[in-house]
Formats: structure tokens, sequence, C-alpha cells
């Protein structure tokens, strides 16, 4: 039997003339989907905001900053929505609060971002700037920012060129860099904006960062059909193309341009050229560059500095290397610990362990951090060149401020066993394991190398027992140190002990090379090498 509801009465429009009769409508229900099992409240009823405290009286002033000291997105969203739709009375919607929320979108879970915009649309609010849409634009993928852009006016926010440039940023970020161009392009024709300093900034960018100089140089002559000059951005970014596609000429002549055009290159400018000519291996064309850069009256920075001293240490030219650090600390910059780590080692590689010692200590006073690595490097290399006192002072002096490393312990204990200073390097191995260190492969080989260097090969042998009982492998250059020290006939006995411990060890310790070691070493000498030969192949 059909049903019969009243229906809701209508509301009264002034611009429309409808009957008050009430009209009776005859209703099937039979095709309609099932009822939910809880329905939306009455408007009678309280809904619990999503915050506490809320505010007693809501204004757009308080509500946005509500809004951004949210601890996420998704309860910013959530208050929003309570506020306009929920809260009594409800809040009138206006730009502070859209703005407010849309602020916290970017990088967002997406799903939250339809409803805000459909409420947004939904409020027709007043003509207003573009400026609130800015950080979602950057932030979305291409394709949502360029819906979002393209549907600006229904939101009565007409775009501009601030909105285009944080499309053209959405778009260059994701490399979709044809779309980029070809919305660039057409701009002025189709999107009635005219692109200015920052589009072509963003653009060529985006094409040099993917290595397409000649798109880039296109685009740099297309500026001046959009009446743009050109500024330090452009060309930095033009001439950092042409150097990292090696092609240094055309680096150079761009570079004559620009001075040429009346415009005074700046540190940047003038360090990319010169990084440039690093990269290539070409120091005394960087050194030039960075004379011509002086002499022009612009200093150089950290960069700069940075730039060249790697390149010295590259090509392993620690004097130049050492000069110009000098130079940059005189100069007010200090260097990090990565590059004091450089000059460290060049100078060490080209044996001036001293003037690195007294470089690094200088570095250390001009606030470069500390270093474990640096100190390590430092160590061992004075110790290798028979200052083992100096090392020990160094050594001593990290010990009161830090804790020295497993590594920097190794380092020391091998430069004394290099030098042959086995009892000190006695004492620093007890104290490393006093600190709880557990020695390991580098430890043992450094202690077992200097027991056999001083001629102490059964010493050595015993520390060879406990390195491998510990289940530390050795190395192919310790068999060989070991076998070498004792081929003689007299240490028989000790040089099949070895060989018996790392085969009865239950590890592969015994690989192809250690086993030709032994076969070629031991033998011609050891009388026994049949019973060892058959331990080893039972093993």
């Amino acid at each position: 039997m059909p049903v019969r509801l009243r229906p809701a009465p209508l509301p009264l429009s002034p611009a429309r003339g409808f009957s008050t009769t009430a009209a009776k409508t005859t209703v099937q229900l039979a095709h309609l989907a099932p009822l939910p099992s809880t329905l939306p409240p009455p408007s009678h009823c309280t809904v619990t905001p999503p915050v506490q405290p809320w505010p007693r009286r809501l204004t757009p002033r308080n509500f946005s900053r509500l809004i951004l000291r949210l601890p996420s997105p998704h309860l910013a969203v959530l208050a929003f929505r309570h506020a306009l739709f929920h809260s009594t009375p409800p809040l009138p919607p206006s730009l502070p609060v859209f703005a407010a929320v849309l602020s916290r979108l970017p990088g967002a879970d997406p799903s939250l971002l339809p409803p805000v915009l459909s409420a947004l649309r939904a409020a027709r609010l007043p003509a207003f700037s573009d400026r609130a849409f800015l950080p979602l634009l950057r932030a979305l993928p291409p394709l949502p920012s360029l819906r979002l852009f393209l549907s600006l006016p229904s939101f009565n926010s007409h775009p501009s060129v601030r909105s285009f440039n944080a499309l053209l940023h959405s778009l260059v970020a994701a490399r979709r860099l044809r779309l980029a161009a070809a919305l660039f392009r057409a701009a002025r024709a189709k999107l009635y904006i005219t692109p200015d300093l920052g589009s072509c900034n963003i653009l060529l960018k985006g094409l040099v960062g993917v290595g397409d100089l000649d798109a880039a140089l296109k685009v740099l002559d297309e500026m001046s059909g959009f009446g743009i000059v050109p500024d330090v951005v452009t060309y930095t970014t033009v001439l950092s193309a042409y150097c990292a596609k090696g092609d240094l000429k055309g680096a150079q002549r761009l570079f004559g341009d620009i001075i040429a055009s009346g415009r005074r290159p700046d540190v940047t400018m003038y360090t990319v050229l010169i990084d440039g000519y690093c990269r290539s291996g070409k120091i005394q064309d960087a050194a030039r560059i960075m004379d011509e850069m002086e002499t022009a009256g612009v200093k150089p920075n950290e960069v700069t500095y940075s730039v060249v001293i790697e390149a010295c240490c590259k090509e392993g030219k620690s004097a130049e290397a050492c000069n110009l650090m000098h130079e940059m600390l005189g100069a007010g910059y200090t260097p990090d610990t990565p590059l004091g780590a450089k000059v460290v080692d060049v100078l060490c590689q080209d044996g001036k362990a001293e003037e690195a010692n007294q470089m690094w200590r200088w570095m250390v006073k001009k606030n470069v951090p500390p270093d474990n690595t640096i100190t390590s490097t430092l160590i061992y290399w004075l110790c290798k060149s028979g200052m083992v006192q100096e090392a020990r002072k160094l050594f001593d002096e990290l010990e009161r401020g830090f804790k020295p490393s497993l590594l920097t312990y190794n380092s020391l204990i091998s430069g004394l066993c290099d030098n042959g200073e086995l009892q000190e390097a006695g004492q620093v191995w007890d104290d490393m394991v006093e600190r709880r260190y557990e020695p390991n492969a580098i430890t043992y080989e450094a202690l077992i190398k200097g027991f056999c260097k001083i001629g102490k090969p059964d010493e050595g042998a015993a520390v060879f027992t406990e390195m491998v009982t510990k289940g530390c492998t050795p190395s192919k250059s310790l068999y060989q140190v070991l076998v070498d020290s004792l081929s003689e006939p007299i240490h028989d006995d000790i040089a099949c002990k070895i060989l018996e411990t790392a085969a009865s060890s239950g590890q592969d310790f015994l690989d192809g090379n250690s086993w030709e070691i032994f076969v070629r070493k031991v033998l011609s000498t050891c009388n026994t090498w049949n019973k060892h030969l058959n331990l080893v192949l039972d093993a």
C-alpha cells in the first residue's frame, strides 16, 4: 500500500511566486536504499568539538590561530568543519580561516583537500588574492596543481604570475619540463599571464637540472621578447650548465659577455666558473680566475676556498692546499670537518705529518669540531714518521675531551707497532679493553705484525691463536707476514700450529689464496707436513 508523506515546508522567496497551499504527494519507497542505522543528529543536538578546550567565542582571528597551532592537518580540517557546520553559532566563512586551513594541507593526506575546496567554493567569498593557494600549488603533484590553478576563478580568485610560478615550481620539481615549457610559452596568449623573471629562472633551473643546455639557452634568448632582463641568478644558472657539460670555452664566453654588458659578476658566478675548471683538473685556470676575481674587488667566500682546496687535495698538491687553508682561516671562514680531513690526509700522504698536525691544531682553534677520524689519521702518520710522543700527546688531548673510537685506538696501536714500540702498544691495548672496546681483526693484525717485525714470531703466533679463537678473520697479508717470519726450519712447529689453528677453528679462514701461501712457504721446510696436510683436508 503506498505511504503518504507530508513534504517539508518550502522556504519562502520574494523572487518567486510559490503557492502556500500544502500539496499531497505519493512517494514509492520500495526502490530506495535501506536507511542507515544511524542518522545525522537533529539540529538541536550538540556535536562534541574535536579540539578541547574549544573557544567560547569564535572569531576568524582566534580560530585561524587555533588551526595553525593544531598538531596535525587532519585535526585542523576536523576543527574547520566543526566550526563552519556544527558550532553554535556557526563561524561565518571568511578568507583568514580558509587561508589558515589551506596552509596546513601541503604534504598532508590528499583526501583532506577536496572537502575544504568544496566548502571554499560554496562560501562564495568576495574576490580575493591567489596568495592563499601558493603553498598548495607548489606542493601538489603536477596534474592536481594544474587543475587547481585552472579552477581558481571558481573560488572567485584570479590567477596571477605568482600562482603561475608556483605551478611552474611543481612541474619543474617533478621534471615535467615539456609541460612547463609549453605553459611558459602559452602563458600570455592562453592564460593571460605575462611570465616574469622568476618564471624564467624557475624554468631555467629545471632545464639545467636535467642537463638540457640547448633548451636553457633558448629560454635565455626568449627573455628579451618578454621584456625581461636576466639577473645574476639567471646567468649563474646557465653558467653552471656550461660547466656541468664540461664546455668551459662556452662558460668563459658567457662570462665575458656578462662583463662586456656592464654587469658585475658576484662571488657565486666566479665560484661556479672556478668549480668548472677544478672539476676538469685545470687548477691553474681556476687560480687565474680567482686572481681576476680579487682584482675586480670580489672577495672569495667559504665555498670558493673549499672548491679550490678540495681540487688541490684531489691532485695531491699538498703545499697549495695548505696555503689556501691558511688563507681561508685567516679570512675568518671555518672549513667543515670533511675538508679539514682531506687537507690533513694529503699532507700526511706527502710525508708532512708534523705540518698536518700543526694545521689541524690551528683548525681546532678556529672552531673546527674535533674529529676521531682526522685524529686517527694524524696519530697513525705521526707514529709512522717516528713522532711517537706527538702521537701519544694528540691521543691524550683527544681523550680528555672525547671518548676515542676503536678506529683511533687501532691507529695508535698500528703506528706504535710499525715503529717497534710494542710495550707502549700493549699499554694502549689494555686501556682500550678497559674502556670495553673489543679488539677487532685490525687490532690483532697490527700487534701480530709488530711482533713479527721485531723478530718475535712466536709471540705473534700466540696472538694469532687468540685472534682466531675470537672469530676474527685473518687477511692474506697477515698469513704472508707470519709465514715469512716463520720460514726458518726452527719455526716449523709454530708454522704448523698456525695452520692447525686456522683449519680446526670451524670457520672458513683458509681460502685459496691463503692456502697457496702455506703451500709455497711451508711445504719445503716442514718435515711433518703430511700430518698437518691430512688434518686440514679432514677439517
